[in-house]
């Protein structure tokens, strides 16, 4: 399944992807905004890449590999929450790609998806309160703060998306 906006290309997740995971999960930038910053090792990266498969053969979706003019800059989605009600959205984009509105296009693609071919009526974002910038993205999308959580031993911001039948958001 691929899906495209006006810049980018959504795909499934492959095994081809593993150095770019790799390469990606081992940038300190990166990680910094984890309650433990220590970047992924190279075996972390495979289990990381093995479980958004994994989402896929079982859902039927989940995190996109994410490319813009045929290169892959990072991954993001949607996936089933174990934690909590309704889809979580997640996003890792390279740091060579923030600032250019790619994270925007496609929190904005994840929950076109969510709304209209998963018939979600609830979506989740997850952000540590030190991470403005990923906060503003989900903002803009139309995501409210919900609460404050503590998540793997840090404070957590809980964001949160509903739709209606209409189809537009409606604050949480």
């Amino acid at each position: 399944m691929i899906r495209q906006t006006q810049r980018l290309v959504l795909r499934m997740p492959e095994e081809r992807d593993l150095d770019f995971v790799t390469a990606l999960f081992a940038l300190p930038e990166l990680v910094a905004h984890r309650p433990d910053p220590t970047p992924d090792s190279p075996a972390e990266s495979v289990r990381r890449l093995a479980r958004d498969r994994a989402h896929w053969r079982l859902h039927g979706f989940g995190r996109w590999a994410v490319e813009t003019e045929g290169r892959l800059i990072g991954f993001g989605g949607v996936t089933v929450s174990t934690e909590f009600e309704g889809l979580n959205l997640s996003y890792h984009l390279h740091p060579d790609h923030w600032g250019s509105g790619y994270a925007t296009e496609l929190v904005t693609e994840a929950l076109a998806f969510a709304c209209r071919d998963l018939r979600a009526e609830r979506v989740v974002g997850l952000v540590r309160p030190v991470n403005a910038a990923s906060r503003r993205v989900l903002e803009k999308c139309g995501f409210r703060f919900e609460r404050e959580i503590m998540l793997h031993g840090a404070p957590t911001h809980l964001l949160s998306f509903r739709m209606v039948a209409t189809g537009v958001d409606e604050p949480a």
